[in-house]
C-alpha cells in the first residue's frame, strides 16, 4: 500500500496523449525516463521503507559522543573507504570491504554523493523535460487545431473540417513557413541526444568516476558464483554499505582525540540497483537517439525516405498522391504532413490527401471538397483556426 501511494502520481506522467507531435523515441525521453528518475527519487526519499539513511557506531566508547550527533556529522561531512583495503580478505584481514584500521597518510576515497542522490535524480528528470518543453512551446498546439476531430472515425461536419484543413495546406505549401517549424523539431531531437550524453558524463563525475563502466562491470561479476564475488565487487566499490567516519573531540584533559566510527548506509542497497538500471537505460536511450538522428539526416537528404515515412502513416491513401505530395513539398511542409497523418484517422487522411492533390495539383479524384483555387473568404477562415 505504501508503494502504491508513493508511485500513484507517476501514472499521470506516462499517460497517452490524444495528439502526437513527436515520435516514440522523443516520448521515451520525457515520459518513460522522467517517470524512472522521479520514481527513483521518491524511492530514495521514502524513510518508511528503509529507515534512517545512515547509522554509525563508535569504535571507542570512552569518548561518549552522542549517537545522533555522530550520525548527523557523518551524514553531513560524508564518509570514506580505503581503496587499499578493497582487495583484502573479509573476516581475516578486514571486517568489511574497504574498511581497515587507521594508518598514517592512508589513501581515502570519500563518498559524498549519497546526500544528493534524490535531488540529482529529480534535476535529471527536469533535464529530460527541457527539450519537450521547448518543442511544445514552439509547436503551440498547431497540429491539434489542424486535426480538430478528424482523429476520430465518426465526426460531425466532416467535410467542412476537411475543407478547412486542405485550404490551410493548399494556401501555405509554397511559402516555406514550416521549414523553421521542422528545424526547431530537429534542434529538440538533437537536444535529447546531447542531454542523455551530458547526463552520463555528469553522473560519472558525481559518482567519483565509477559510472562509465559500471553496467559492464556488474554484468561481468554477475556471471560469477555468489561466493566468488569478493570485496572488489563493482557495486560495493561504487556504493559501499559499510564506511568509516572520523570525528574529532576534546578529551577530559582538553587534548584533541580521534574517534573512528563504522557507518552503515542501507540506502546504498537501493542506490546500486537504481544506477544499474539507469546505466543500461541511458545506454539504450543514447543508442536509439543516435539512430534517430541518422534517420533524420536521411529524411533531409533523400525524398525516397520521406515518401516511405509518409506512406507508413497514410496506408489507406493512394500511393501516387503520397508520392506527389513528397515530390512537390519542401522538408517543412512534408514534416507537417507527417504529423497530420500520424494523428488523422486512416480514412480521413486518405480523403485529405486526395482533396489536397485535387485542389493544388488537379490530379485527385475530384471529390469536390475543395475547389482548385481557394477564395479569399476561405483563406481567412482557415488562417483563423491556426
Amino acid at each position: 500500500m505504501v508503494l502504491y501511494d508513493l508511485f500513484n502520481g507517476i501514472k499521470y506522467a506516462i499517460k497517452l496523449d490524444t495528439i502526437y507531435i513527436d515520435n516514440n523515441v522523443f516520448r521515451m525521453h520525457y515520459k518513460l525516463t522522467v517517470a524512472l528518475l522521479i520514481g527513483s527519487s521518491l524511492l530514495v526519499t521514502s524513510s518508511q521503507l528503509f529507515g534512517d539513511p545512515i547509522s554509525c557506531i563508535g569504535a571507542n566508547d570512552d569518548t561518549q559522543v552522542p549517537e545522533q550527533v555522530l550520525q548527523t556529522y557523518c551524514w553531513i561531512h560524508s564518509t570514506f573507504t580505503l581503496p587499499g583495503a578493497l582487495g583484502k580478505q573479509v573476516g581475516v584481514e578486514v571486517a568489511h570491504p574497504g574498511v581497515d584500521t587507521y594508518t598514517p597518510n592512508e589513501k581515502r576515497q570519500y563518498h559524498k554523493y549519497y546526500q544528493w542522490v534524490a535531488l540529482v535524480l529529480f534535476l535529471q528528470a527536469l533535464g529530460f523535460l527541457t527539450p519537450r518543453y521547448l518543442w511544445k512551446q514552439r509547436e503551440a498546439g498547431q497540429v491539434a487545431r489542424l486535426v480538430g476531430q478528424l482523429n476520430q472515425p465518426i465526426v460531425d461536419n466532416k467535410d467542412q473540417q476537411i475543407k478547412l484543413l486542405v485550404g490551410y495546406l493548399a494556401n501555405n505549401y509554397r511559402r516555406g513557413q514550416h521549414r523553421l517549424y521542422f528545424l526547431w523539431y530537429v534542434v529538440c531531437e538533437t537536444l535529447n541526444l546531447a542531454n542523455v550524453l551530458l547526463q552520463m558524463w555528469l553522473l560519472n563525475h558525481f559518482l567519483g568516476g565509477s559510472f562509465t563502466r559500471y553496467g559492464w562491470r556488474v554484468l561481468e561479476w554477475s556471471e560469477r558464483d555468489i561466493s566468488e564475488r569478493g570485496p572488489t565487487d563493482p557495486m560495493l566499490a561504487a556504493f559501499p554499505r559499510v564506511t568509516k567516519c572520523t570525528f574529532w573531540v576534546y578529551g577530559s584533559s582538553g587534548d584533541v582525540q580521534r574517534h573512528d566510527s563504522l557507518c552503515i548506509l542501507p540506502l546504498n542497497i537501493i542506490n546500486e540497483k537504481i544506477y544499474i538500471f539507469v546505466w543500461f537505460w541511458f545506454a539504450l536511450l543514447a543508442s536509439i537517439s543516435a539512430l534517430v538522428m541518422i534517420y533524420r539526416l536521411l529524411t533531409i537528404c533523400f525524398p525516397s525516405v520521406r515518401y516511405l515515412a509518409l506512406k507508413s502513416r497514410a496506408r489507406l491513401a493512394d500511393s501516387a498522391n503520397v508520392r506527389l505530395v513528397v515530390r512537390r513539398s519542401d522538408i517543412g511542409h512534408w514534416f507537417l504532413w507527417h504529423l497530420l497523418c500520424k494523428n488523422l484517422d486512416g480514412q480521413h487522411c486518405a480523403r485529405v490527401l486526395d482533396a489536397y492533390c485535387d485542389s493544388v495539383f488537379g490530379v485527385g479524384s475530384g471529390t469536390g471538397i475543395v475547389a482548385n483555387n481557394t477564395n479569399d473568404k476561405q483563406v481567412v477562415i482557415v488562417n483563423e483556426i491556426i
